[in-house]
């Protein structure tokens, strides 16, 4: 039986892959080329619970550190995450909410009333008084 992961995370890759045009800004169009490759997701994800050193990140991979190097320095391109020098490491954190802004500007293009209607499911009921 195949791998029902596997094949979501090559169909994602594949799909940010075509789907960047002329439609998205310079800037999101970078968010998405970051985001096709699985080592830079890994990346991402690595860091939602907070600050890594490049070589805590290039621990978790089995690939060279210059390649690494060259993921972070993608993802800072595309302003996903920044760096702050701490001595001599360099320190990574994802930065801020781009990419929910950039995901969420792209999500609410491509199907407006979903975003509508997961927006108004949120909202609390006011109580009859």
């Amino acid at each position: 039986m195949d791998n029902p992961r596997g094949t979501l995370t090559n169909n994602l890759a594949t799909w940010l892959n075509v789907y960047m045009s002329d439609a998205l800004a310079a800037g999101d169009a970078s968010v998405f080329r970051a985001l096709a490759d699985p080592t830079r997701r890994q990346i991402l994800l690595d860091l939602r619970d907070g600050e890594l050193s490049a070589g805590d990140i290039a621990s978790r991979f089995p690939i060279k550190g210059p390649s690494v190097s060259r993921h972070l320095s993608i993802l800072k391109s595309a302003g996903l995450i920044t760096e702050r020098r701490a001595a001599n490491r360099i320190l990574y954190s994802l930065a801020g909410d781009r990419l929910a802004v950039s995901v969420g500007g792209f999500i609410a293009q491509v199907c407006p009333g979903q975003v509508v209607m997961r927006h108004h499911a949120r909202k609390p009921e006011r109580s009859a008084s």
